[in-house]
C-alpha cells in the first residue's frame, strides 16, 4: 500500500502525518519545550563524590549538577558474568573508590530532572534503535523478557549469528520479534556508528559536552516509520530538510532518495486536511461514510469503542445493514487506533449479528486492518456478550492526552451539574452557613445560568429562604465562573 509522510516542522512543534490511500492513518507530534534529556549521553566533570551518600554530583553543563548514585555504576562481574550496574546483592565498590573529583565521566540520564531536582544517571551506556538495544559495554546477546519465552533461545541464536565477534551487547526488543535478518543488521550498524561517534566525540570534546542527544521526531522518522511502501518523505522546512538529508546519508542511506523539500503555497497538512483529522480525532463521536457512527470513550483502564447504525438504513434488509455497517466500522475502528495512538485493553461492541458467517467476515476484516498496524496488537473473538476484547502496545502517549487536559469546568467527567442543582446547593448552604454565622447579609456569586434562575424560577424559593433566616440575601454574577462554581459571602 502506497505511503506518504507529510512533516510540518516549526521552532515550537514538529508533527508528522501518514498518509496511505490518501487518508491520514498516524500523527506525532513532539513539543520542543517538552523534550526529556533521558537517553542523552554526556562527558560530564565530577563536582563533588559522597561517601556517606555514596553518591556523587555530576556536572553536565545544566542548570543543576547530576546526581549518581553507586547502584547506578557500571561495574563488571568478577565471575565473568555479563558487565552490569551494581544493583540487588551484588557486591558494591564503594563509589569514593570508583570516581573522584574533577574526573571526566561518560554518563547517561536515566530520569528527567523534576522541581529543584537534578536529573539521575547512569554510567552504563545504553544506545536505544528501532528493534534492538545496544550496549557496548556488554558483550552478552539478550530478548527483552515481553517475548514468549518458547521463542527466545531461537531468536537469540539468530541474533548471535547476526551480531558476530565485533564486540558490544545487543537485547532484542519486542517489536524487533518479527523482523527479519536484513532490517536486524541495518539497525546492528545504525547502533555500532552511532556509539563510534559518540566515542570520537569524548575524545575530542571537554567535558561538560553532550555526546549524544536521543533521536528528535525528524530522525526517528527516517530509523522508525520508513518501511517499504513509503513513496516520500516531504518536508516544508528548508533548513531541517538539509539536517535530515546530512543525517540519512550517513545513517540511512536507502530513505535519503525519499526525501522532498516541500515548497508549495499551501500549508503542508492542508494537502490532506490533516488539522481537519486531527480535529476529529480528539472528539468522542466518528461518523462513517454509511451513515453509521462509532462513539469512542478513553479511560484510564481501557478504551471502549461503540458501533451504532446511525441514518443507515440499507438497501435489502435488517442484516445486511448491520453487516455493512459492521464492515466499515472495522476499517474505521482499525484506523482510530493508529491515528489517536490507543493503547492497552481496548473493547469493541460491534452491532449484533445473527448469521455465524457475517461474524467471521467481519473479525476477518478486523484483523487484516489491524495487521497494518506497526504497533504490535492482539485480538480475540467474539465473546458471550458479543464483544470483541484486544490488546495494543503503548508506545506513547495518545493524541488526546498529548494535545489537551479536563476540562476546568467538569473536571474531567464530560458533564456538568445543571444549574437548578447547583442553585439548591447554594440555598443548602446558605441554611448550613445561618446555624453558624449571624452576618448581615449573604452574597451569592455564581456562573450567569444560575443567577438567573434565581431571578426567574426559583425567585420564591429564595425570597423563602429569606423570610426564614431573617437576612437579606444579594446576587451577583460573575461569567468567569464555572457553572458548578460559585461563592457565599457573608457581609
Amino acid at each position: 500500500m502506497q505511503q506518504d509522510i507529510l512533516v510540518n516542522w516549526s521552532p515550537q512543534e514538529t508533527r508528522v502525518a501518514i498518509v496511505e490511500s490518501g487518508a491520514v492513518q498516524e500523527l506525532h507530534v513532539e513539543r520542543t519545550l517538552e523534550r526529556g534529556l533521558v537517553g542523552n549521553v554526556y562527558l560530564g566533570k565530577v563536582a563533588r563524590v559522597l561517601p556517606g551518600m555514596q553518591s556523587a554530583f555530576i556536572d553536565m553543563g545544566l542548570e543543576r549538577a547530576a546526581f549518581l548514585h553507586v547502584a547506578d555504576v557500571w561495574q563488571r562481574q568478577p565471575d565473568g558474568e555479563p558487565p552490569q550496574v551494581a544493583r540487588g546483592s551484588q557486591p558494591q565498590v564503594p563509589i569514593e573508590k570508583q570516581v573522584f573529583e574533577g574526573q571526566a565521566l561518560m554518563v547517561q540520564v536515566i530520569k528527567d530532572p523534576i522541581g529543584t531536582k537534578g536529573a539521575r544517571l547512569s554510567t552504563q551506556i545504553s544506545i536505544a534503535g528501532r528493534l534492538l538495544v545496544f550496549l557496548p559495554q556488554d558483550d552478552h546477546v539478550g530478548v527483552s523478557q515481553k517475548i514468549p519465552s518458547d521463542q527466545r533461545d531461537s531468536l537469540r541464536r539468530r541474533l548471535g549469528k547476526l551480531v558476530g565477534d565485533a564486540g558490544g551487547g545487543f537485547i532484542l526488543r519486542t517489536n524487533g520479534e518479527d523482523a527479519s535478518d536484513a532490517e536486524l543488521a541495518e539497525d546492528i550498524a545504525y547502533l555500532r556508528k552511532t556509539w563510534a561517534r559518540i566515542k570520537e566525540s569524548a575524545t575530542r570534546l571537554p567535558p561538560p559536552s553532550l555526546l549524544h542527544q536521543d533521536l528528535n521526531l525528524l530522525q526517528r522518522v527516517l530509523r522508525d516509520l520508513v518501511s517499504e511502501e513509503t513513496q516520500t518523505i516531504r518536508i516544508d522546512s528548508k533548513e531541517q530538510f538539509g539536517l535530515l538529508h546530512a543525517f540519512g546519508q550517513e545513517f540511512m542511506p536507502a530513505a535519503v532518495s525519499k526525501l522532498q523539500l516541500y515548497k508549495g503555497e499551501r500549508p503542508i497538512f492542508d494537502l490532506y486536511n490533516v488539522d481537519e483529522e486531527i480535529a476529529k480525532a480528539l472528539g468522542r463521536r466518528v461518523d462513517l461514510k454509511s451513515g453509521g457512527y462509532l462513539i469512542v470513550d478513553q479511560t484510564e483502564a481501557l478504551t471502549t469503542i461503540d458501533v451504532n447504525t446511525g441514518g443507515y438504513v440499507g438497501s435489502r434488509n435488517f442484516d445486511d445493514t448491520i453487516f455493512k455497517t459492521n464492515l466499515e466500522a472495522a476499517h474505521a475502528i482499525a484506523r482510530q487506533l493508529r491515528l489517536r495512538n490507543l493503547g492497552g485493553i481496548i473493547i469493541v461492541d460491534f452491532i449484533d449479528m445473527q448469521r455465524e458467517d457475517h461474524r467471521e467476515a467481519v473479525l476477518a476484516e478486523f484483523r487484516k486492518q489491524l495487521a497494518r498496524d506497526r504497533v504490535k496488537t492482539m485480538s480475540g473473538g467474539f465473546s458471550q456478550l458479543g464483544l470483541v476484547e484486544m490488546t495494543r502496545k503503548r508506545t506513547r502517549e495518545s493524541l488526546a492526552h498529548m494535545l489537551c487536559e479536563p476540562c476546568p469546568s467538569c473536571m474531567g467527567k464530560g458533564t456538568v451539574r445543571t444549574p437548578r442543582t447547583v442553585a439548591y446547593d447554594i440555598l443548602r448552604e446558605i441554611l448550613r452557613e445561618a446555624r453558624q454565622f449571624n452576618p448581615r447579609e449573604y452574597r451569592v456569586i455564581a456562573a450567569p445560568k444560575v443567577i438567573e434562575l434565581f431571578l426567574d424560577e426559583e425567585s420564591q424559593h429564595l425570597a423563602g429562604l429569606s423570610d426564614f433566616i431573617g437576612k437579606p440575601i444579594s446576587l451577583q454574577s460573575e461569567s468567569a465562573m464555572g457553572q458548578e462554581q460559585y461563592d457565599i459571602v457573608l457581609l
